[in-house]
């Protein structure tokens, strides 16, 4: 606890990321270090979820957006997707209310239509039941892939184009951004990955064009609130240039 205290009061709260986001990673290596099948992992990893939620909203995190469930997933054993989507379904079912009394609104992004039906209506349910919290959106990336938000993008715009609501020189920035899945969610100015990998593994490729990299070790169902917060510990004490130099930041 004291550990906790310390690293919380290093953080200068008047300048903590408005939007963060976490590749969760390690539930299977988690699991197999404990002689236990990677179910298992995976369900001491919403464990992580809730004390990282909770914290990420102490700190006024507006924004917390979790890879849950990527499109490459689909490619895992049966028994496992089978799991994880049950999963999926107890832990939105079991947390509403918890998410209802801290304020904190619940969002996804993804192919969320080609969930299993279970699955999608538990989150459509969470997500109308939440819908009018304002303290912190938690926004949990579901059957998510960078390329496919990117190509969906791309493929809405060009219907656009043929329907002749749309010239193709006036395709820019701007409309490209509202196009994507994030629509009107700031960029992630902090992007944290679990288990030791150094990867981005199909996340945000378009909205992490800026953000700061933290890789750490830890597996995702050890993860807590100090870890987060040395993450942004970390965070803080970087240098944001943004293609100028030192110089013109002063």
């Amino acid at each position: 606890m004291r550990l906790r205290m310390d690293l919380k009061s290093q953080i200068n709260l008047e300048k903590v990321p408005r939007h963060i986001a976490i590749i969760m990673d390690g539930n299977g290596r988690w699991a197999k270090q404990h002689g236990k099948p990677r179910v298992f992992g995976h369900r001491n990893g919403v464990k992580a979820v809730r004390e990282t939620t909770e914290a990420a909203a102490e700190l006024g995190i507006q924004h917390l957006t979790l890879y849950a469930f990527s499109t490459e997933n689909w490619n895992r054993p049966k028994l496992e997707v089978n799991a994880l989507m049950t999963l999926l379904v107890e832990t939105i079912q079991a947390e509403v209310n918890t998410l209802n009394k801290n304020d904190i609104r619940l969002t996804a992004i993804g192919d969320i239509a080609k969930l299993p039906e279970r699955s999608y209506r538990a989150l459509q349910d969470g997500m109308e039941k939440t819908r009018n919290n304002k303290r912190m959106n938690l926004i949990l990336a579901l059957n998510y892939s960078a390329k496919w938000e990117i190509l969906n993008a791309a493929r809405e715009l060009a219907a656009k184009v043929e329907a002749g609501q749309l010239k193709p020189a006036d395709i820019d920035e701007k409309k490209f951004i509202n196009a994507l899945s994030t629509k009107g969610i700031p960029d992630p100015e902090l992007l944290i990955r679990t288990s030791g990998e150094n990867r981005i593994s199909n996340f945000l490729l378009w909205q992490i064009a800026y953000a700061e990299l933290y890789f750490t070790p830890t597996l995702w169902p050890d993860f807590q609130k100090e870890h987060l917060y040395q993450a942004i510990i970390d965070y803080q004490h970087r240098e944001r240039r943004f293609g100028k130099i030192s110089e013109q930041l002063v």
